[in-house]
């Protein structure tokens, strides 16, 4: 596998809280993680994004983690890993059946899960051909997920350290809103820069109101980087 760091983990879970948590720890053991709330949330996701293994509740509200292991074992091999709070043998086998990799009952250890997604991604063969660019199209701009760049046509349209963690952010959560603390924590993070705060937040308006420049038609009413009413911003692109 490649540097820890540029592994990209996607963990599907209904309960916030445990979403939450999740990911916030793997971050800190050095991974990129995206979060779903569900399997429709998770295929929007898969569609844009390459991910090197899934973290994956079984019980969930309409589709659950065994239907969609099975889908997305017919077209993909990245690595799944189930969480249930079943630990019965019967409910194990089904979903090793259905093409999970690993199965682990809750409640659990988060060091055990860590143990387990080292463990899986050692043991995942390294692809070998050439990755498919995962482009998002913004009107007449296109943004090279894999590569971080932004194109107009065939000029590359340049991008702040900020405004290049913002879309970095934004890509692995395509249609869901980020709330300005979200940001905030999240840019902190990538840049090693701010402590939170409401003037911070002020900030990432600011950085909003430059970046929509890159790429809306009319940056005063965005199409592509919208303003969600009490929930922060969302990228949605075509």
């Amino acid at each position: 596998m490649s540097d820890q760091s540029e592994i990209h983990l996607l963990i599907v879970d209904d309960d916030e809280r445990i979403r939450g948590l999740l990911q916030k720890f793997l971050v800190r053991n050095g991974f990129w993680v995206s979060a779903a709330r569900d399997a429709s949330h998770a295929r929007r996701l898969l569609d844009g994004l390459e991910f090197d293994l899934i973290v994956m509740d079984v019980m969930m509200p309409g589709e659950d983690g065994i239907s969609l292991t099975r889908d997305l074992r017919e077209k993909l091999k990245t690595p799944i890993l189930l969480l249930t709070a079943r630990g019965e043998t019967a409910d194990r086998i089904v979903g090793l059946e259905a093409g999970a990799d690993d199965y682990l009952a809750k409640p659990f250890e988060p060091k055990e899960l860590l143990l387990r997604i080292n463990a899986i991604l050692r043991r995942a063969p390294v692809v070998s051909e050439a990755k498919v660019p995962k482009v998002l199209h913004l009107g007449q701009v296109r943004y090279d997920v894999d590569r971080g760049e932004m194109w107009r046509g065939d000029s590359l349209v340049r991008l702040t350290a900020t405004e290049a963690a913002l879309m970095r952010i934004f890509a692995a959560r395509t249609g869901e809103p980020v709330s300005r603390t979200q940001l905030v924590e999240d840019l902190s993070r990538n840049t090693g820069r701010g402590d939170g705060g409401t003037a911070q937040e002020r900030a990432v308006d600011v950085q909003i109101t430059r970046l929509r420049r890159k790429f809306e038609t009319d940056p005063k009413q965005p199409r592509y980087l919208q303003t969600v009413r009490g929930a922060g911003y969302m990228l949605a692109p075509e």
